[in-house]
């Protein structure tokens, strides 16, 4: 028996039916199918007594991967029980397509998401996205800038953002909207696809192997090299076009996320900076025009516009963004979990942690290092003083 069918599949099926959505009760809470009930993959063996054999049943996972599982559990046991391929973002993906259909619906849309930008959220993301750029400098006269888009929530918000910089802002500058296909599946690939075209932005996409090349070079995590490969093909390609400086969507969360990383797992204080020069790539620069962001505002915009992005369109890890991304589980998602709590009994310990890498005082640490790699320790110099 087939247990993997396509979403129009299951639109197309006219008999009365049973949609069920196996991710986490958060994720499914956030955004279904509207005729879906919530069954997490984790219990839903224990609650075959409200599954019935008159009528089909429909999966919706974060890939597939554990609806496929159920599905093979449950059908030699006499269920008409289905898969759909892609899980999850293969119904975004044919919401985002019937909305395109319409022009006029995709006008409004469009209008609506950049009105969004400029007047609801204006203090929580224009503001904050000009402040970054003015405060650190990222954007001079003469700048080319290649806003990479991965197709992601901050990347998507980001390029909206220089979208209204364009068009308002005072620099004389240039902007390529660039998508790297390192090898996605196909309905993440659609996904960015769609949504570039739904929010009119006018990307530039170009593809690479990495996700193969990676997949045969790594044992266990290939997340570390895939990031390294990813960044320098990045740049490449935008030296390539002729520009000088890449844009990454890092926010406000990022950074103080890796303050407290670099502190517990790494014995190091650093940070995420706001740009930093190349190593390898002479004369190219890294600019992160979302650093004063907080994540949760562009997790607002997103769900004002009831907007679907990918979370992770990492074809080597599908196992685990089936079970919620694979974030979960992570070191960072450990400290994101901490710096939580740690607001739940103070307010001001996130932009606290933000300003511990502003205000370091030299004369009270044991030891730091300077650019040139050379280590200072404060018995240098202490019987000088």
């Amino acid at each position: 028996m087939q247990i993997v069918k396509t979403i129009e599949e299951m639109l197309s099926d006219n008999r009365e039916k049973l949609v069920i959505d196996v991710r986490d009760k958060s994720d499914y809470e956030k955004s279904s199918h509207p005729d879906a009930i919530n069954i997490p993959w984790e219990k839903f063996l224990d609650n075959e007594d409200v599954l019935p054999k008159d009528k089909p049943i429909y999966l919706f996972c974060y890939s597939g991967k554990h609806s496929v599982e159920i599905c093979e559990e449950l059908v030699p046991q006499g269920y008409e029980i289905y898969s759909i391929e892609g899980g999850i973002y293969s119904y975004y993906r044919y919401t985002i397509e019937n909305q395109l259909s319409d022009k006029e619906e995709k006008e409004n849309r469009y209008k609506d998401i950049e009105r969004s930008i400029i007047k609801k959220f204006r203090p929580q993301l224009w503001s904050q996205f000009t402040k970054a750029i003015n405060t650190y400098e990222l954007i001079k006269d003469g700048d080319k800038i290649a806003v990479c888009i991965s197709g992601g929530k901050d990347s998507m918000l980001m390029a909206k953002l220089f979208q209204e910089l364009e068009r308002h802002g005072k620099k004389n500058f240039e902007v390529v909207y660039m998508v790297m296909n390192p090898g996605y599946n196909d309905i993440n690939y659609t996904t960015i696809i769609n949504n570039a075209n739904l929010m009119q932005i006018p990307i530039t996409v170009f593809n690479s192997d990495i996700f193969d090349i990676v997949d045969k070079e790594t044992e266990g995590s290939p997340c570390y090299l895939c990031a390294r490969m990813r960044r320098g093909a990045l740049y490449s390609k935008a030296k390539e076009m002729g520009c000088n400086k890449i844009a990454l969507g890092h926010h406000y969360d990022d950074v103080i996320e890796t303050i407290v990383m670099g502190m517990l797992y790494g014995g190091q204080i650093q940070t995420m900076m706001p740009k930093l020069h190349s190593t390898n790539f002479e004369s190219m620069e890294l600019i992160r025009p979302l650093y004063l962001i907080r994540e949760e505002d562009i997790k607002k915009w997103m769900d004002y516009n009831n907007l679907k992005f990918i979370n992770c369109a990492c074809r080597l890890t599908e196992s685990c963004a089936s079970c919620g991304g694979t974030d979960k589980g992570s070191k960072r998602a450990e400290i994101k979990s901490l710096i939580s709590e740690l607001r739940e009994r103070s307010p001001f310990i996130e932009a606290n942690i933000f300003k511990s890498v502003e205000n370091v005082h030299l004369n009270t640490v044991i030891a730091y290092k300077t650019s040139d790699g050379k280590r200072h320790h404060f018995l240098d110099d202490y019987d000088q003083t």
